[in-house]
């Protein structure tokens, strides 16, 4: 994992690797995923199972899950240079600003090294007002990293968190072995898009990454931005996959896309605790409201966009619901921690490793006047640094949830 506070440095470097060997990239040289796909260039990593993909007809949360956060390439080697093949698809918005390219994270032995970008690739078009996108392919691009300590080394290349990634091909100037298990354990985290990321300003910097790194975990990362809904599919996704530690971060979705009333919320959250329980009946398992959102905290969703600033550059998201409708069952962020909370005090008489966070403690009112919501739903880079921390101070503190005496 990223130490937070080091600095990285890029070197660009157009020279090939002068005799490469090549190593096909495979489930054991990858974290982070859940599946990968074969496709006409490489391997696709996805973060939810094929299943679960099959069930999903929301194109939203299909981009969501192909976006690797938190998905890295982790090798055991003495290579001094590393090239990867990799076609990515970039996002271009409509009457927007161009987007910076997604960024690629090189640590050694867990410290942030080097940083780049892959040039080309497919290009998706999206039109927020029309409501369509457009798919156009694109070229492979090559990153190259040289430099590395001629020694024997972990290397991690964390994948763009925001930037749907193919992994084409993988070489180097010396033989990789997978890692061998640290004994590290593993923390399986569910959110939003703050959880996928959003904002922040690299792979190794959204805030699971780093609470992870700060909790000495390995990280797989469920955040989907617009697709944290409650989905029977992600809940047998959490259910299915090997984890140690398990935290699920609900409501914002759920208010900002007006998915459901009260009456249905409280069951939906039972049904998708209960599915994960299924297969974690005793792993420690914290359930985390939303951090403060002031447009939705009285307010009740749906979120709409305000593009009066797109073509500079600037989306701000504004509340469109009637306050006056929580009287038929129409939710808030308030309404959403107050039946979290309760769920969790009534469950956890019978489920002893179960906890529940209030997001407002990684981010609230103090927080907001300091450091705003640029947007008014997602955080920016330094936000995502305080809630890390926050996190990592309350999680896995010694007598934290995912403590040694939690």
């Amino acid at each position: 994992m990223t130490t937070p506070h080091t600095p990285p440095t890029s070197i660009p470097t157009s020279t090939p690797i002068a005799t490469p060997i090549s190593t096909p990239i495979t489930a054991d040289l990858l974290r982070g995923a859940l599946d990968l796909e074969r496709t006409a260039h490489g391997v696709l990593p996805h973060r939810l199972p094929a299943r679960a993909r099959a069930q999903n007809t929301d194109g939203q949360l299909a981009m969501a899950e192909s976006q690797p956060a938190g998905v890295r390439l982790v090798l055991r080697t003495r290579a001094t240079a590393v090239e990867l093949d990799t076609l990515p698809t970039k996002r271009v918005y409509a009457g927007a600003p161009p987007r910076p390219d997604g960024v690629y994270d090189l640590l050694v032995d867990g410290r942030l090294t080097r940083q780049a970008s892959a040039t080309g690739g497919n290009t998706l078009t999206i039109d927020m007002t029309a409501g369509s996108a457009e798919h156009r392919p694109g070229a492979v691009g090559t990153l190259r990293f040289t430099g590395l300590p001629e020694r024997l080394k972990d290397v991690e290349i964390w994948l763009p968190h925001n930037e749907t990634t193919e992994l084409v091909a993988l070489r180097t100037d010396a033989p990789v072995e997978p890692v061998p298990d640290r004994g590290r354990k593993v923390w399986l985290h569910h959110g939003s898009s703050i959880s996928h990321g959003s904002d922040a300003a690299s792979p190794t910097t959204t805030w699971p990454a780093l609470a992870a790194s700060l909790g000495g975990v390995d990280l797989i990362n469920l955040g989907f931005g617009g697709g944290a809904l409650l989905d029977p599919f992600t809940a047998r996704a959490l259910r299915d996959t090997p984890t140690d530690l398990i935290s699920v971060k609900i409501g914002i979705n759920v208010v900002n896309a007006d998915l459901m009333r009260l009456r249905a919320f409280g069951p939906a959250v039972h049904g998708f605790l209960d599915t994960v329980r299924e297969g974690h009946p005793t792993t420690p398992l914290l359930v985390v409201s939303p951090i403060l959102c002031p447009i939705h905290e009285d307010t009740p969703g749906p979120s709409a966009p305000d593009f009066a600033g797109m073509s500079e550059g600037r989306l701000r998201f504004l509340a469109v619901g009637d306050p006056a409708e929580r009287a038929s069952g129409k939710l808030t962020l308030g309404d959403i921690r107050d039946e979290l909370a309760r769920i969790v005090e009534r469950r956890a008489a019978d489920d002893p490793h179960l906890s529940y966070l209030d997001g407002r403690d990684l981010y609230g009112e103090a927080d907001y006047a300091e450091l705003p919501l640029p947007d008014e739903l997602h955080p920016d880079a330094a936000t995502h640094r305080r809630i890390g921390e926050r996190f990592a101070d309350r999680a896995f503190a010694a007598t934290g949830p995912f403590g040694t005496g939690g």
